[in-house]
């Protein structure tokens, strides 16, 4: 699977993607390693190493960490692909 990289090319695009009403949104479980959902959100959601730590760690100590922010059709990809690796995301609108 592909996944969907979200690169803004200026000032306009940075500013629609950080009020993008779409996030995909990571939650603690009891059955996933910490590494399997580092390594996950490395490959998935192409987060580098610790970014995917801190996300997990969050996750993990706050029950919900918000992982991606894009398009619904970015983050239902993303959301199946993490889906398919038995690891719980939703995907959240403001």
């Amino acid at each position: 699977m592909e996944t969907i990289t979200i690169k803004p090319k200026d000032a306009a695009d940075v500013e629609r993607l950080l009020n993008s009403p779409n996030k995909l949104v990571l939650h603690n479980d009891n059955h996933n390693s910490i590494d399997h959902i580092i390594f996950s959100l490395i490959e998935v959601c192409n987060h580098g190493p610790e970014q995917a730590e801190q996300a997990a760690t969050i996750a993990h100590y706050k029950g919900a960490c918000d992982v991606k922010l894009g398009t619904e059709e970015q983050l239902k990809d993303m959301a199946v692909e993490m889906m398919l690796r038995s690891i719980t995301v939703t995907i959240e609108t403001n």
